[in-house]
C-alpha cells in the first residue's frame, strides 16, 4: 500500500479550482479523521465521508478533535483550516492559505511600504463607501471626518428606520451587557465581521497587520476589510434584531449576520475587493502570478524575477537542479 509520506505531492493543476469547491464546512463535537482521500466526521449519530477537494475551508468548533492524518489529506488537496466559534462566529487560528501565490501579500507589502501607494489604497477604501464623490483633494484628517459623519448618518437612518432609541454608542472593553441592547447588537456584529475579514485575509495569504487605514494593531488590514461593509451590512442587521427583542441580543445578531451574509455573498465580494485594491489589473510587474499558479522565481538585479530551479553559478556543474529541497 502506498503510504501519506511516499505520494507525490500535489500541484495546484491536480486540484479542484476554489470557485468549484463548497465554499465552507462546518463541524462541531466530533472525532475527524481520514478514510483514503476523504475525511470522515465521527460522533454520537455515525461516521460522515466529507471528499476532502471538495472543501474550500474547514470550520473546526468547539468539541471537535481532528487527526493528524486528517489534516495531512486536507493539506495535500489544498483546504483551508480554521478554528472558529460556536455557530462560526469569531475566527481563533487559520491551518494555510487556499493560495499558493505570493502575488497578493507581495502587492500589500509594496504598497504598504511606500507612502504614496499606501495612500492611494486607502483612498480606494474609501472610495468604495462613497462610490459617487470626488475624494482626491481630501487629506486624510479629512477622509476620517467625512467616514465619521457617515457612520453617525447611518445610526440615525436605522434608529429611525426601526424605531429602536439611538442614545450614542457605548461600549466598553471585556463588558458585553454594560450597553443598551442595540449597542450590544452593535457590538456583536463587529466582532463578526471581523473574524470574516480576518478569515478571508488569511485565506488570500494576506498579512493581517499591514493595514492601510488602521496602523499598529495586529488586524489592522482586518480592521479595514471589515470596515467597507459595516453601514451596509452590520449596523443594519444589529438595529434590527434590537427592534425584534431585547434578549439573547448577541447570539441573534450572529444568526442573523450569518443569514445576510449567505444572501449578499460577502465572502466573495471580500475576495473582489481585496485582489482590485491590491493587484493591478495587468499584474506586478506585467508577471504577478496568478494566485491558482505555482509559480517560484528568485529575485535577481534592477528589480528582475529569474526562473527558480536552475544553479546560477558559472561554470560549476549543471544549472538545472531537479531536486527541490
Amino acid at each position: 500500500m502506498t503510504t501519506v509520506g511516499r505520494r507525490p505531492a500535489l500541484t495546484p493543476r491536480h486540484l479542484t479550482r476554489t470557485g468549484e469547491r463548497l465554499s465552507f464546512i462546518y463541524l462541531e463535537r466530533c472525532l475527524i479523521h481520514r478514510d483514503a482521500n476523504a475525511i470522515t466526521a465521527e460522533d454520537a449519530d455515525g461516521t460522515t465521508h466529507i471528499p476532502s477537494a471538495t472543501i474550500g475551508t474547514l470550520l473546526l468548533s468547539p468539541g471537535t478533535r481532528i487527526t493528524h492524518q486528517a489534516m495531512s489529506v486536507l493539506g495535500e488537496t489544498g483546504a483551508a483550516v480554521a478554528w472558529v466559534g460556536e455557530h462560526g462566529v469569531r475566527y481563533y487560528a487559520g491551518g494555510r492559505a487556499l493560495t499558493r501565490s505570493a502575488a497578493l501579500a507581495e502587492a500589500q507589502a509594496a504598497k504598504w511600504a511606500n507612502p504614496r501607494t499606501r495612500l492611494a489604497v486607502a483612498r480606494a477604501m474609501y472610495a468604495l463607501r462613497f462610490p459617487d464623490e470626488d475624494l482626491a483633494g481630501l487629506t486624510r484628517q479629512e477622509l476620517l471626518g467625512r467616514e465619521g459623519r457617515r457612520v453617525k448618518d447611518c445610526y440615525r437612518e436605522h434608529s429611525a428606520r426601526t424605531g429602536v432609541p439611538w442614545r450614542g454608542r457605548r461600549y466598553t472593553p471585556g463588558d458585553f451587557t454594560s450597553g443598551d441592547a442595540v449597542n450590544q447588537a452593535i457590538t456583536a456584529a463587529a466582532q463578526c465581521m471581523y473574524g470574516i475579514a480576518h478569515a478571508v485575509v488569511s485565506s488570500l495569504a494576506c498579512s493581517p497587520a499591514l493595514g492601510f487605514v488602521h496602523s499598529g494593531h495586529e488586524l489592522s488590514f482586518v480592521l479595514d476589510i471589515a470596515d467597507l461593509y459595516k453601514t451596509e451590512i452590520g449596523i443594519p442587521v444589529a438595529f434590527d434584531v434590537a427592534a425584534a427583542d431585547d434578549a439573547d441580543v448577541g447570539a441573534r445578531t450572529r444568526r442573523a449576520l450569518r443569514d445576510r451574509i449567505n444572501q449578499t455573498s460577502l465572502l466573495d465580494r471580500c475576495v473582489d475587493d481585496i485582489k482590485a485594491l491590491l493587484l493591478p489589473t495587468t499584474g506586478d510587474r506585467g508577471t504577478a502570478a496568478h494566485p491558482d499558479t505555482d509559480l517560484v522565481v528568485l529575485h535577481s538585479d534592477g528589480g528582475r524575477a529569474v526562473s527558480a530551479g536552475r544553479n546560477y553559478a558559472e561554470n560549476d556543474g549543471p544549472d538545472v537542479d531537479e531536486v527541490p529541497w
